[in-house]
């Protein structure tokens, strides 16, 4: 039974090198950089106000006051998206909005509220406060410099990353292929959701709830038919769907029982089985193996295995096979509400609550079937064999999407 670094170490070391291809920036999200990008434009790309109001020449308005206020005649008047072509002068000034470039001449803005139009003189405006050098304005290149790398190989492509390669002129981007992931269930017992029940029998869940998890790693979800417990029925949905993904997750029949097939129906088909067991809790009957450049990731039937599988070992090769640096699930940092007691030899990842204050509590009753407490979760506690951890103690919660 392998430990879970080991075990992850060993199945990211057989993956394919990332391929990559190029795509338009609209879609991009969640998608992972193959290749730098660098800024094709200055940010402010020129100088530009940061608020509507008056260009004007610092000097010029020095002393200004609401008790003594100086007036400036109005030479201009430039919306966003158009240039002054003048020049100002002493005495002088342009009237700009919020983005308006800044005309030559000019090294300060004096907001709106600070100025008066005087009655009867539109081409007049008196300014009530003085100004700093430069003060209101957005200088050229002060967020990002034209050629600086702006988003670097391995980075998941973000909504705010987008908005900065777009802001920077980028168009399409260089990002790792999307693997193709076939998603399957195993045994005679399950049902799709919404059919009649039979005695002895259950709706399969496992595929609805993996299936978004496999969207938010980037994968391309592949959902095939209910299989049944079956020597070649198992082995002729192996071969289908090895055919048309590049990896399948399977769920179920990676135990020991009679009617565990997935293992064994692997092998039959040509795949060779590279380790089995991990030493977690829940998740230990997780099988992984290999057919050519094909995959097979076999989870528990649990509910609550299998999403835990998912997540420590699955979610990882998913973000590993487009390029990710980061491939481990993100975490934040709480405190125990309550004792987390593993008396166990295997490490527990316990299904938490943590409010928005940090405060962590268990979210309900840990056995693997139980998907109610699963579904109250927001995060994972992990608890080493034979450990209690006091009320109180700090803790690092492991989240997904």
């Amino acid at each position: 039974m392998l430990e879970l670094e080991d075990a992850l170490a060993r199945l990211l070391a057989v993956l394919p090198e990332p391929a990559r291809e190029q795509i338009p920036l609209p879609g991009a999200c969640g998608r992972v950089l193959s290749e730098p990008v660098s800024a094709g434009t200055d940010l402010p790309a020129f100088d530009n106000s940061a608020m509507d109001g008056y260009a004007v020449r610092e000097a010029d308005v020095a002393g200004a006051n609401p008790e003594s206020p100086v007036g400036l005649r109005v030479i201009g008047r430039v919306p966003a998206g158009q240039v002054f072509a003048g020049e100002l002068t002493a005495g002088t000034c342009v009237r700009l909005f919020t983005g308006s470039p800044l005309p030559r001449g000019a090294d300060a803005v004096v907001m709106q509220e600070d100025t008066r139009t005087p009655a009867g003189q539109p081409d007049e405006v008196l300014i009530l406060e003085s100004v700093k050098p430069w003060e209101n304005i957005r200088l050229q290149g002060e967020d990002v410099k034209r050629g600086c790398v702006i988003a670097r190989t391995g980075d998941i492509l973000t909504p705010a990353r987008l908005a900065l390669l777009a802001a920077a002129g980028s168009g399409r981007v260089h990002v790792g292929r999307q693997p193709v992931v076939g998603l399957l269930a195993t045994g005679s017992e399950l049902k799709e959701p919404g059919e009649p029940l039979a005695a002895g029998q259950i709706y399969e869940s496992n595929r609805a709830g993996l299936e978004p998890l496999i969207r938010q790693a980037g994968g391309i979800a592949r959902v095939f038919p209910l299989i049944p417990d079956e020597p070649a029925a198992t082995r002729s949905a192996f071969e289908q769907a090895l055919g048309e993904c590049d990896l399948i997750v399977t769920c179920g029949g990676v135990s020991v029982g009679d009617m565990d097939l997935v293992k064994k129906a692997f092998e039959e088909i040509g795949g060779s089985l590279e380790f089995w067991k991990v030493a977690i809790k829940p998740g230990r009957p997780f099988a992984f193996g290999r057919k050519g450049q094909r995959f097979l990731f076999g989870l528990p039937g649990n509910p609550v295995s299998a999403f835990v599988a998912f997540l420590l070992l699955v979610r990882p090769a998913l973000r590993r096979w487009q390029g990710a640096v980061e491939i481990t699930l993100p975490s934040r940092p709480g405190v125990l509400a309550e004792p987390l007691v593993n008396p166990g030899t295997r490490r527990h990842f316990v299904r938490v609550t943590m409010d928005v204050a940090g405060t962590v509590r268990t979210s309900g009753v840990q056995a693997s079937h139980i998907l109610s407490s699963f579904a109250l979760a927001n995060g994972l506690v992990e608890v080493a064999p034979r450990t209690t951890l006091a009320v109180g103690t700090a803790v690092p919660v492991l989240y997904w999407e």
